[in-house]
């Protein structure tokens, strides 16, 4: 049987990429007949899902087209078009079939290669194999999809990957799609190959994957900082607040507000110096209200209210004082002087101004612990991203020692041993009580009554727990004078405090985690088969995967802008963002936070390469350390 192909190009305005067409001549001599003339044609193709559809020759010609672009800069399509006439050619040697896509495309790489086109047949040989891995990526994608939308959360790990998000509400299962496919997304068009595969294999986790490509983790909220002059959330300003329960409100507004920039946790690092101001604040108007009171009961005078008024406005106006808890400052002197003028009976005065401190303060404490029965409560019923989620809110307090500061710590303490409106155990805000010798750590220091209460809720409420200022990694970092210094933690145990960046703030305000990604420990310790040379080998090269990984993702967060994180950048929450204009991008000012390398399992592996864990061997225990040494060392 002999073939005679014919093939030509139908140029249409010159156009060299237009529809060709092929003709076969396949001229037979059956034994017995006299020879005919047959035209036969390649008219279909079956596609990967069963579908028998139309065949056409010139989405061979473009995909070999899009190949010599990847090679060569320049489609070729004179090229092309010849290299898928020689395709069709193939095919037809065996007509009476209909030729699957994953055939036709073994047909194209094996033509690339006889002509001479090793390259460009490895460009095919890409693009097919990423096409492969869209579709299946595609395929798991609605797999993942249909899990979301049809099944219980308590059935399904997908809507069970966030504790704080309720997988079965219509918000919450709308950010699964998202997350879903973002992951997706990500990983097809943003990581490595090669930090792709380890993720997927289980060797490293890239944490909150879905969030890849769009923000940090976490940040250290100053409140002090945030609330003075007031600040925005991106639809109007708030005023600073004037009350224990506006501080104790926007607190929470604040957590909510950053939330939203960021896919980690959010904790305030000054939670009793910061609402310190709001009880102070509380207390100025309380002690005027009970001045106003004790005039008019005790002195006997009808302008009593505007008195009180008139007073504490002079005392500032003239001396810049206001009324404090501890009474040390000399306001109440002069106060007296003023109330003088009104009341001639300095004893009279001065039961006036005992009876105001004592309803004050009395007054005070109430609000006070109102406003942290608020807090309590709106940290574990409050929403962010898209009403589908509960912040994960953090606070750190215990080492302030003025009234003030002394009656949050109190009171939140006492709110949260309360419970929530049926007595649960709150979840949030994870609370983190700092312990300090000199401050609260033995009896007769400042705030040791609350280190003891601190100790009874914990033991009822899981919380506070508990971090030492004084360990040799914190207390190198301390200065006395200011607050920022002093250790303060995530509820996912971030801590950020050293700052090779900028030594000279070496601070937890205003920083945090910018990502983090954990290695598999057991997994490299089975694989060593209790060969600790060959496991520490491995942990050295999972360590280069994941620094790598890393620093990429930071590249990526460095390209984002101001304008991306309203909260965090727009309102300076973040150290230095303050100095940003709006499309400004933020690279250098991430520099103040942290890339973290996390892991799993060290006794799992301990037992792995030994035979028993730290708590089971000393020389497990010592290998332990070692491993958790080297890894520290290879990070600094």
């Amino acid at each position: 049987m002999t073939h005679y192909i014919l093939w030509f190009a139908l140029k249409i305005n010159n156009d060299v990429t237009a529809p060709f067409y092929i003709i076969i001549l396949d001229r037979r001599e059956p034994e017995g007949k006299r020879m005919t003339d047959k035209y036969l044609a390649v008219d279909s193709i079956k596609k990967r899902d069963g579908r028998v559809v139309s065949f056409d020759v010139d989405k061979i010609a473009r995909a070999i087209e899009k190949a010599f672009q990847a090679t060569t800069g320049t489609p070729r399509a004179d090229v092309a078009a010849k290299l898928a006439a020689q395709v069709y050619e193939v095919l037809m040697r065996d007509p009476d079939s209909v030729p699957d896509v994953e055939g036709i495309q073994d047909v194209v790489e094996q033509v690339l290669i006889e002509n001479g086109h090793v390259r460009t047949a490895k460009a095919y040989i890409l693009y097919r194999a990423n096409r492969s891995r869209q579709r299946e990526m595609n395929t798991s994608l609605m797999k993942i999809y249909e899990d979301i939308s049809f099944t219980k959360a308590v059935d399904s790990d997908v809507k069970r990957e966030n504790a704080n998000i309720d997988g079965n509400t219509a918000m919450g299962t709308m950010l699964k799609y998202g997350t879903e496919g973002a992951k997706q997304f990500y990983d097809m068009f943003m990581l490595k190959p090669e930090h792709s595969r380890a993720h997927k294999e289980g060797d490293i986790h890239i944490h909150d994957l879905d969030f890849y490509g769009l923000t940090t983790t976490c940040c250290q909220i100053d409140l002090v900082k945030l609330f003075d002059g007031g600040f925005s959330t991106g639809h109007g300003t708030l005023r600073e607040p004037n009350h224990i329960s506006s501080y104790a409100a926007l607190a929470c507004i604040a957590i909510q507000a950053n939330q939203n920039d960021q896919h980690g946790g959010q904790s305030i690092m000054n939670f009793d110096y910061g609402l310190a101001l709001g009880v102070a604040k509380t207390y100025t108007h309380l002690y005027r209200d009970n001045l106003a009171r004790a005039l008019e009961l005790l002195g006997g005078l009808d302008n009593a209210d505007a008195l009180a008024k008139q007073v504490q406005e002079q005392v500032l106006a003239e001396y810049q004082l206001k009324p404090v808890m501890a009474d040390n400052n000399g306001y109440a002197k002069k106060e007296a002087k003023f109330l003088a003028e009104s009341l001639s009976d300095k004893k009279l005065i001065e039961q006036i101004q005992a009876f105001a401190r004592k309803h004050g303060e009395r007054e005070t404490e109430r609000a006070t612990y109102k406003a942290m029965v608020a807090v309590v409560h709106n940290l574990n019923t409050m929403h962010s991203r898209a009403g589908a989620q509960t912040p994960f809110s953090s606070v750190n307090y215990g080492m302030d020692t003025s009234p003030e500061g002394r009656m949050v710590i109190r009171n939140v303490l006492l709110a949260t041993e309360a419970g929530l409106g049926r007595g649960e155990t709150p979840i949030f805000p994870i609370q983190v009580f700092r312990v300090k010798e000199g401050i609260n750590y033995n009896p007769g220091e400042p705030n040791y009554d609350l280190f003891k209460l601190a100790c009874r809720v914990s033991a009822k409420r899981m919380f506070p727990i508990f971090w030492f200022v004084d360990a040799p990694y914190n207390i190198k970092y301390y200065k006395a004078v200011d607050p920022a210094t002093q250790v303060s933690y995530m509820g996912c145990r971030t801590r950020v405090l050293g700052n090779v960046y900028d030594p000279s703030r070496e601070i937890s305000s205003g920083r945090g985690n910018l990502s983090f990604t954990s290695l598999n420990l057991p997994r490299m310790a089975i694989k060593a088969n209790r060969n600790i040379v060959h496991f520490f080998e491995e942990l050295d090269r999972q360590l280069d995967l994941v620094v790598d990984q890393l620093l990429e993702r930071y590249y990526v967060q460095a390209a984002k802008h101001v304008y991306n994180f309203p909260f965090l950048m727009g309102q300076g929450v973040w150290l230095d963002s303050d100095k940003l204009k709006q499309d400004d991008t933020i690279g250098e000012v991430l520099k103040h936070g942290t890339l973290t390398v996390g892991f799993i399992g060290l006794a799992e592996a301990l037992t792995a390469l030994t035979g028993a864990h730290h708590g089971q061997s000393e020389i497990a225990q010592n290998l332990g350390l070692e491993i958790v040494g080297h890894m520290r060392a290879r990070l600094d």
